[in-house]
């Protein structure tokens, strides 16, 4: 059996999602430390707290790392991950849950490194009243050309006609107008910074500063990054993991090299099945799932199961 993981990014996240995380995982008790928090399921049920930058990113960083270490200690073809795993990917914060299963860092330093990573972001988009858009149903060099001349940026390329635009709201409602106009579909994000763009380049820059001084290692499992870097050693990992931050995640070629290594099937893991779902619509004959569809622990084994057999 051959595996790709992408991990999910921000958006999705909920009081009730992956149900069949052990509770008293290490990571989950160090995420609630880490963020003051007895509980972090009922901090959730608060619909400003789960959305809020510095807590969601700690939290869907957690959970996805919890969940990797849970699969791999229930699931015997996932205990070897070199022999199992063909690549992995990461969605903007997913990223670094990819980064540590590729070997990179450590899973608790990595729950660290999320909350800096969004303190940083938080700091670069303080005073700017910022946000997201996506929009679909036309061709991306459309959407780019859209956003050069309405003052906003390319923030991610998820396809051929599906991307996502950062920058101020008042240009990003000026964009939304004129691209509904042209029959284009939009959808805005609960995100309240221009991730991805060139107003995150001090916290990307800062961000890498300290991942330089960090104990990065090579990674053991190939890993297509959101900037394009090609990943080699410890210096290039930091460069990779800062540099998304501020330029247009490329999420369609990190598709491509995953499809081009032909896993078995794909698995998402983090809240919802956003990834699942483009993969999907783009490698139909690879069956992709997410981890959040499934109530129980058993029901995902079995899935994997059929395809291991």
């Amino acid at each position: 059996m051959k595996i790709a993981l992408l991990f999910s990014g921000q958006g999705m996240q909920h009081a009730e999602m992956l149900p069949w995380i052990t509770p008293a995982h290490p990571l989950l008790l160090q995420m609630q430390e880490q963020l003051h928090v007895p509980d972090w399921r009922a901090a959730m049920c608060d619909a400003n707290w789960a959305s809020t930058n510095a807590n969601a990113q700690v939290v869907l960083t957690a959970c996805a790392l919890a969940v990797w270490q849970e699969l791999q200690e229930h699931i015997p073809a996932l205990q070897a991950p070199a022999q199992t795993l063909v690549a992995v990917a990461g969605y903007s914060i997913g990223e670094l849950a990819a980064a540590s299963v590729a070997g990179v860092l450590s899973a608790s330093d990595t729950v660290k490194l999320a909350g800096l990573r969004a303190a940083l972001m938080d700091q670069a988009g303080a005073g700017q009243d910022s946000g997201m858009l996506a929009i679909s149903g036309v061709s991306i060099r459309t959407i780019e050309q859209w956003c050069e001349a309405q003052g906003a940026a390319l923030a991610i390329r998820n396809g051929p006609d599906s991307a996502v635009c950062a920058g101020p709201r008042s240009k990003l409602a000026a964009l939304e107008k004129f691209a509904q106009e042209q029959g284009a579909r939009c959808t805005p994000l609960a995100v309240n910074i221009a991730s991805h763009t060139h107003w995150m380049s001090s916290a990307a820059q800062a961000f890498q500063e300290h991942l330089e001084q960090s104990k990065l290692s090579t990674p053991r499992l190939p890993w297509p990054t959101n900037a394009g870097v090609w990943v080699h050693n410890a210096a290039t990992a930091a460069q990779a993991l800062s540099a998304q931050m501020m330029l247009t995640m490329q999420w369609d070629s990190c598709m491509e090299q995953i499809e081009e290594r032909q896993p078995n099937l794909v698995l998402e893991i983090g809240p919802g099945r956003s990834l699942a779902t483009m993969w999907n619509q783009r490698y139909p004959e690879i069956p992709a799932r997410s981890v959040d569809e499934f109530q129980t622990l058993d029901g995902l084994q079995r899935w994997l199961s059929r395809w291991a057999g």
